[in-house]
């Protein structure tokens, strides 16, 4: 029998469940609650957008969420920035954090979708 070289792993497999779905995503554990708080708002989005919807199939309602949530985002952007006087300061990488989240929810469906 071979031996089997295990080595430390950065990223573990987080299972998320959207609708009716599951999807493992591997994530570093540092970043496994963030996952975990957005696949949950987006398995919410998809309930209300379902609720509401004529055809309500499972691709459907991952494209109608990403729209829905991008364009929220985006209005979220164009608000103006908070007054140094306020001492509030936007929270870094968010951006970066949001891509990096939206790529893994991408990976997750394609293989899904394969």
């Amino acid at each position: 029998m071979a031996d089997v070289i295990s080595t430390p792993s950065t990223n573990e497999p987080v299972a998320l469940r959207l609708i009716d779905r599951e999807f493992l995503i591997a994530c570093p554990p540092e970043e496994r609650d963030g996952l975990l708080e957005a696949a949950n708002f987006l398995d919410r989005k998809m309930r209300e957008l379902r609720a509401h919807a004529k055809t309500p199939g499972f691709d459907r309602l991952a494209v109608l969420a990403a729209i829905s949530i991008t364009h929220e985002y985006l209005q979220l952007q164009k608000r103006p920035a908070p007054s140094q006087e306020n001492n509030s300061v936007p929270e870094p990488g968010i951006a970066d954090g949001l891509a990096n989240l939206r790529r893994k929810l991408e990976a997750a469906l394609d293989a899904h979708l394969k």
